[in-house]
């Protein structure tokens, strides 16, 4: 490991690195690949409607954006700021090659030195096979950005 790196549960992780409770080794350590040499924050996504972590997920990967739909209760949710663009995005449903169609939802927030957010990446682990794949990312090119930070 090279300097301002460490392991956080079996995760690469470097300095300023943060992988919220919740994310499987698998999609963090794909994330943190996956990313650029920024500091990350790596957060799970939950239904805030019952607390489940397994989605189906619309994702527009040409412009970037996403939408989850809990696979227990059917509650919806956008993540990041993909709610803002969302009436001009055309999303598909994300499937897994093998043809898995639920997922483990995490999202990698790609931190400026000040802390901001400049890009968003959606990784998702099948839960059929337990393959991982980044299905959309975007850059954020605006200020303030911490409320992105919390809609996962």
């Amino acid at each position: 490991m090279g300097a301002g790196s460490g392991v956080w549960s079996d995760v690469l992780v470097r300095d300023g690195d943060q992988v919220g409770d919740g994310v499987s080794v698998e999609l963090a350590a794909f994330l943190r690949d996956a990313v650029d040499g920024r500091p990350v924050k790596i957060a799970p996504s939950v239904c805030g409607g019952c607390g489940w972590h397994v989605f189906l997920v619309l994702v527009d990967d040409a412009e970037g954006g996403a939408e989850r739909e809990c696979v227990a209760c059917c509650s919806r949710a956008f993540i990041a700021d993909s709610e803002e663009f969302w009436e001009a995005a055309e999303p598909g449903w994300a499937v897994c090659p093998c043809g898995g169609a639920e997922f483990e939802t995490a999202v990698a927030f790609s931190l400026a030195a000040d802390g901001s957010v400049r890009w968003v990446t959606v990784g998702l682990r099948c839960e059929k096979d337990g393959a991982v794949g980044v299905y959309a990312d975007w850059k954020i090119d605006y200020s303030p950005t911490d409320h992105l930070l919390s809609m996962v």
